[in-house]
């Protein structure tokens, strides 16, 4: 696409990278919405899958048809201004019985101190028995003292025997994040969110996660897994409520390096008995076995703490 410029190509190559493999629009032959500076570059629906501007406010209704099977569909951001604040709201309605990948993800990429924000308010209204996997990528790329900030909202209704599969990551280069997300789990669904982090310098990342088990046989599996460097901060709160016979377990897993703080809150509230849920946090340094035995392979000890640090947000 002509009017696609040189640092939003690049941007879209990190965020849309999927094993390896970056979205390329010319090729595609499924649904794309591609937003830069809050403007859509380019828009395309498919039999199955429908791209709709919204009529109330920024942003995108998607609509995927019942029995839908193996198509993707790419929504990426960027911002490449500074003095932009982008609001976008997207709301994906998964009919009965589809199977989806959605590609989703932001970059921000900025020369000068003034800031760039990108705000993504996402809900997800899956259908029964219906599967999504959604992808979402963060990056702040340019100057390291301009200000970048990424503020993505989730919101998760699962019908009965739904799947939805959310695998976030920000990469580093966000100075400023609150990351929120919240759902409720019907009849023998399922929830999975993966989430790694990467703070460094005075980056502040949040998360809160609140999801509420409302059905017989639901189950939840949260994971997060982030690294905090040099003097950055991150706070951690996750709480799954049981409010029916369900399977809930949360895992939060932090890495310090340098002087990097992680405040970690996992809460579990149990309103039913036959509510089984299960938390898990650990917050430490890396192991300085670890460092030696890359070291004895030849690593510098800044290649060392690398190479763990890449393996453990994996």
């Amino acid at each position: 696409m002509s009017n696609i410029d040189k640092t939003t190509a690049d941007l879209l190559d990190i965020v849309t990278d999927v094993d390896g493999k970056a979205f390329d629009p010319e090729k595609f032959a499924g649904a794309f919405n591609i937003r830069s500076n809050c403007t859509s570059l380019g828009r395309k629906s498919t039999e199955n899958i429908k791209i709709e501007t919204k009529t109330d406010n920024p942003g995108l209704d998607i609509r995927i048809a019942p029995g839908t099977k193996g198509e993707d569909v790419y929504i990426p951001a960027c911002v490449t201004k500074a003095g932009i604040d982008d609001l976008v709201y997207n709301d994906f309605f998964v009919g009965e019985g589809a199977d989806v990948t959605i590609i989703a993800g932001c970059g921000i990429h900025t020369e000068t101190g003034e800031e760039a924000r990108h705000s993504g308010i996402h809900r997800f209204f899956c259908g029964k028995n219906s599967r999504v996997l959604y992808l979402e990528k963060h990056v702040g790329t340019g100057n390291s003292a301009a200000k970048k900030v990424i503020d993505p909202q989730t919101e998760v209704f699962l019908e009965e025997g739904a799947y939805l599969e959310i695998d976030t990551s920000q990469l580093g280069g966000v100075c400023r994040s609150d990351r929120k997300t919240r759902g409720t789990v019907g009849k023998n669904a399922t929830l999975v969110i993966k989430e790694r982090l990467l703070t460094d310098g005075d980056d502040v990342a949040t998360t809160d996660f609140e999801i509420e088990m409302n059905g017989e046989g639901g189950g939840i599996n949260l994971m997060s897994r982030s690294v905090a460097q040099g003097d950055s901060y991150q706070k951690y709160h996750s709480s799954i409520i049981g409010n029916a016979m369900c399977t809930g377990h949360s895992e939060c897993d932090a890495i310090l390096s340098d002087n990097g703080k992680v405040d970690a809150i996992p809460q579990l509230i149990a309103n039913c008995k036959d509510a089984s849920l299960i938390h898990e946090a650990a917050i430490g340094k890396i192991a300085g076995e670890q460092i030696l035995k890359l070291r004895t392979l030849g690593l510098t000890e800044e290649e060392a703490e690398k190479a763990i640090i890449d393996g453990f947000l994996k």
